[in-house]
């Protein structure tokens, strides 16, 4: 069965094929990291994680980028009125960002570029930009991209240019030509500090958003690749603007497929901290586990609009608990580093599964499949059709702590259940199967513990 893929550069589902058999090449647009990470970033991350696990799971080897914004304006603001440098503030979020995910069982992409280890990328993409005749320096000293000198703008949002120009008027005092020019590289104010200014050939300053993952997208995944991704509201412009300079800059195509997963709503508005209905990921995992928070994810297509309410939460609590009962009601081994890669799919459950999820990453469905076997291991306490659910359940990054340290709610895991999972992790580690030891290393940290590996071996403390 082939695994198709809502592209929404076509607006329609197709077959997948990535540019190299057998070896996926995945972008996606990270955090602008100046502030902890709050839910909707968490439903992104947590839908893109899902897609490379699957992905995975079918056999694919997968080089995930997923990159950090670490110079922006407000990044500079932010240091400056707590007075640190931009680095120190930025190693601070990116640290509270990895534990925050790592609790919902996010893995940690392949490459993780930030993006000011890239300027001298972006400065050569602006370069050959500018000797095509698609960028231009302004009185102000900025560099801006030329919109309507690039053929085929509007082709991601199906936005015409006359459209968007309606209404605008010429930003004159940024010496902009047209008002839909962006900027590429931004000249330094003399009330910015030291460390937001980088010596270019159009004089100090700092590149602009959309640049930055067009540099780092083609110098990690090559010119040309097979899938990028974020949230919806990034279609327009800052992905609009990613294809412009990319092509512009290399002449070659960019990406064969855009993703973009939907909004989340709190109790049906738009999260805001006007309203006084904004959640940090650290608010939520005080008050429900990783799992949980990950379950209620996951279990909304990634293309949908998610609701996010304490009623949610406390469902996706009661079914992830239905499903850990079953597995509860077998004892099994803990699971094996090659379980995941194990799953006979010509099992008519694993079958069924893998149909839904190869239908664009149709995890509610495949969640289904996962309650229906539960059902059947209630009944028949078959052992093979609780490792299968466990196996499956795994894909999607779920199930893979000892049941009762799950259905213990607010008690925490127990140190005999912590030392197993830490031998399991360790022998995945000597199988090479990172993919499952950094699982196991979040499915810890969602329970409060947290790993530090040494010398002499692994240790661990509560969080």
């Amino acid at each position: 069965m082939t695994l198709k893929i809502y592209n929404t550069l076509t607006r329609q589902t197709q077959v997948f094929e990535p540019l190299e058999p057998g070896h996926v090449r995945l972008y996606v647009c990270g955090m602008t990291i100046y502030d902890l990470c709050h839910i909707g970033h968490a439903r992104m991350m947590t839908a893109f994680d899902l897609v490379v696990r699957w992905l995975r799971a079918r056999g694919y080897r997968v080089t995930y980028v997923r990159n950090i914004t670490d110079i922006d304006d407000k990044i500079i603001k932010r240091a400056v009125e707590r007075g640190i440098s931009l680095r120190q503030l930025t190693d601070e979020m990116i640290q509270a960002m990895r534990r925050d995910i790592g609790a919902i069982g996010v893995l940690p992409p392949t490459h993780e570029p930030r993006a000011t280890d890239y300027v001298p990328q972006m400065l050569r993409m602006i370069e050959r930009l500018q000797a095509k005749g698609l960028a231009y320096q302004a009185a102000s000293g900025d560099v801006n991209f030329a919109v309507r000198r690039f053929e085929g703008y509007g082709c991601l949002s199906g936005k015409s240019l006359d459209d968007l120009r309606a209404g605008h008027r010429v930003a004159v005092e940024e010496g902009k030509q047209d008002p839909l020019d962006f900027v590429l590289w931004k000249a330094s104010k003399p009330s910015e500090p030291a460390d937001a200014k980088y010596e270019s050939a159009y004089g100090p300053g700092r590149p602009g958003w959309h640049i930055e993952c067009s540099a780092m997208s083609c110098e990690l995944l090559g010119e040309h690749f097979d899938i990028h991704g974020g949230g919806m509201d990034l279609q327009f412009p800052h992905h609009e603007n990613e294809i412009a300079q990319s092509v512009g800059a290399t002449g070659r195509p960019f990406v064969n497929v855009w993703m973009h997963n939907g909004f989340l709503n709190v109790d049906n508005e738009k999260m805001s901290k006007s309203l006084n209905n904004f959640f940090t990921i650290r608010d939520v995992l005080e008050q429900v586990d990783g799992q949980t928070l990950r379950f209620l994810f996951i279990r909304t297509h990634y293309r949908s609009p998610l609701n996010f309410s304490d009623a949610h939460l406390d469902d996706a609590r009661a079914a992830l608990k239905r499903l850990y009962t079953a597995l509860d009601s077998v004892a099994l081994e803990p699971p094996g580093a090659d379980e995941i890669l194990g799953i006979d799919w010509s099992d008519p459950d694993a079958a069924a599964f893998k149909a839904a999820m190869d239908e664009d990453f149709n995890a509610p469905a495949a969640i289904a499949v996962l309650f229906e076997l539960a059902s059947e291991v209630n009944r028949s306490a078959q052992r093979e059709k609780a490792r299968l659910l466990r196996a499956l359940g795994g894909t999607l990054g779920l199930l893979q702590v000892p049941p009762q340290a799950f259905l213990k709610a607010g008690s925490g895991i127990g140190e005999v259940e912590i030392q197993a999972l830490i031998e399991q992790r360790s022998q995945a580690k000597l199988a090479r199967d990172f993919a499952l030891a950094d699982s196991i290393r979040n499915e810890l940290l969602a329970q409060g513990v947290l790993l530090k590996d040494g010398p002499h071996g692994t240790s661990w403390g509560r969080v």
